[in-house]
């Protein structure tokens, strides 16, 4: 298999683990404490969604910090297959649940031009934002996954 950044066990996918964590933490953070959030399907799928990847993310970030202390490249490709199945899939609902909420909340602040939910719309477009952020850190793992699987 390739050694290049972004493979399991390098520095470099470590830290793409620790952003995706942090990113999807604080989306769910920042929509849990908008009181109302809980009225928007959207809203409540983000929350879902982005506490998945929390949970993926911190142990897979657990993994890469758990290899490089023991110096060790994690090529075994059942392993990769994981890493591959579980970031599209948490890829493809991260982007679902950016979108849907990044919809509700163009509704609110360009269709309707106003947001009646005071302070609560800019948690709303804080989470939207940290979701899409996760996203596309998660988008980019698991590209490198899918390119190290196909060249294994």
């Amino acid at each position: 298999m390739l050694d290049f950044p972004g493979t399991p066990g390098t520095l470099t996918a470590f830290v793409l683990r620790i952003l995706q964590c942090v990113f999807a933490a604080g989306s769910v953070a920042s929509m849990a404490t908008a009181v109302g959030f809980y009225n928007f399907t959207a809203f409540c799928y983000v929350i879902a969604s982005m506490g998945l990847q929390v949970t993926w993310s911190f142990m897979l970030a657990l993994l890469d910090a758990y290899a490089l202390l023991r110096k060790k490249m994690l090529h075994n490709p059942i392993l990769v297959s994981l890493f591959v199945v579980g970031d599209w899939v948490t890829a493809t609902l991260s982007l679902a649940a950016a979108s849907a909420s990044g919809g509700v909340a163009v509704l609110f602040f360009s269709n309707l031009g106003h947001c009646s939910f005071g302070d609560e719309c800019r948690k709303f477009q804080i989470s939207v934002v940290l979701a899409f952020l996760s996203w596309i850190t998660i988008a980019i793992s698991a590209l490198i996954m899918l390119w190290i699987l196909a060249a294994g």
